[in-house]
């Protein structure tokens, strides 16, 4: 059984756009997705919430700019459940602007609210278009009247060119992910691997310095990354062997009630006979 430390640790996305610090970062990465030219980086406010938790994972990265909220989530496997990791991101964003602001909920007038602005980054092995839009209501089966819509952007080296022309950080971000995969490859060591991809790093780059002078938070960063990317992957495999496991003994146990031989049940359920037999026995039936 896989163990997986739920005990958040920041990511290396969130560390180059959604860092106070690298403002100018995060606004190119907003003009680059919305097709905007701001220029003034202090007009991003950011709101993250440190403490919003789903599922084990917390906000990435979120800010106010100008008249809109802005929700970006970073996922390294594909995720079509991100509408409603959104909507409870959202529900505590909007809660904590009404708090700090002079939004009167019981108004005769109708308050205004910043547009929300849902992205999810996605940098997965597994393929998957260049852009698609997640909705909420692919879960309820069709329009509801409740509907969350977010925007996954592939942003794996090589994808999105015109986005990455767009933002330059964004680029050296995705070179940095596939330099690192590369040499986890190459050298069968992802330590070693990331030390490699940082080495190598082109002087020229945007990013460089700030990780350069951050290398250590980095290669723990993605260290714990790619853990969880394992561990995540051994859950989703040992859960299709459990769901396939529950079909089968679901299989056996009609053709036993129906009275069907042993060989007919191991052919059809595709479970061992000390299996069979076991089932059989629970039920107070036996099989020849």
């Amino acid at each position: 059984m896989t163990v997986l430390n739920r005990e958040y640790k920041d990511r290396v996305f969130k560390f180059i756009f959604g860092n106070p610090e690298n403002k100018k970062w995060t606004l190119s990465l907003y003009n680059a997705v919305n097709g905007s030219q701001y220029r003034n980086p202090d007009e991003i406010q950011f709101n993250t919430i440190e403490d919003a938790v789903y599922m084990g994972m917390k906000n990435d990265v979120s800010f106010i700019i100008r008249s809109e909220m802005n929700l970006w989530e970073h996922q390294s496997s594909f995720n079509p459940n991100m509408p409603m990791r959104f909507l409870t991101y959202g529900t505590q964003l909007y809660e904590k602007y009404i708090a700090s602001s002079e939004y009167y909920l019981f108004s005769r007038s109708l308050q205004a609210l910043p547009k929300p602005n849902c992205v999810c980054f996605y940098n997965g092995r597994a393929e998957q278009p260049e852009r698609q839009v997640l909705k909420l209501s692919d879960a309820f089966g069709g329009e509801a009247d409740i509907e969350v819509k977010v925007t996954m952007l592939n942003i794996n080296y090589g994808k999105n060119r015109a986005l990455m022309e767009a933002c330059q950080p964004l680029r050296e971000y995705a070179w940095l992910v596939d330099k690192v995969r590369y040499y986890q490859k190459a050298l069968r060591n992802f330590e070693a691997a990331v030390e490699a991809a940082i080495q190598e790093m082109p002087e020229e780059f945007e990013i460089r310095n700030f990780l350069i002078a951050n290398r250590a938070e980095v290669r723990r960063m993605l260290l714990t990354e790619y853990d969880e990317e394992k561990v995540l992957a051994q859950e989703r495999k040992e859960t299709e062997i459990r769901t396939e496991n529950k079909i089968n003994e679901r299989v056996a146990t009609d053709m036993i009630r129906d009275g069907e031989s042993l060989a007919k049940i191991k052919k059809y359920s595709k479970l061992p006979e000390a299996a069979i037999r076991k089932l059989a026995e629970s039920m107070g039936v036996a099989v020849l």
